[in-house]
């Protein structure tokens, strides 16, 4: 669960954190206020968001399937035997 958390959450801040760089590179204070104006942070926003849902997409498109078929855990003999796939 925490993966599906961790990973939009770091896409999304990945443009933020690439800022904040590119400002220290440039020999300036990241935490002013003044380099954070409404723009760049919408900028930025916009950024992170398409970040994210490409990740989640691409996440989804490039996972490993599971092939083959599903069979339940069941009773055999009076032994239960877990679900696996065959």
């Amino acid at each position: 669960m925490s993966r599906a958390i961790l990973e939009p959450l770091a896409l999304f801040l990945a443009p933020f954190a690439a800022y904040a760089i590119y400002l220290v590179l440039r020999a300036r204070y990241p935490l002013e206020v003044e380099h954070w104006t409404g723009v760049r942070v919408s900028i930025l926003t916009v950024i992170g968001l398409a970040a994210a849902v490409l990740g989640l997409a691409a996440l989804n498109l490039f996972a490993p399937r599971g092939h083959g078929v599903y069979i339940p855990a069941h009773q055999e003999n009076g032994v239960l035997v877990p679900g696996r796939i065959e």
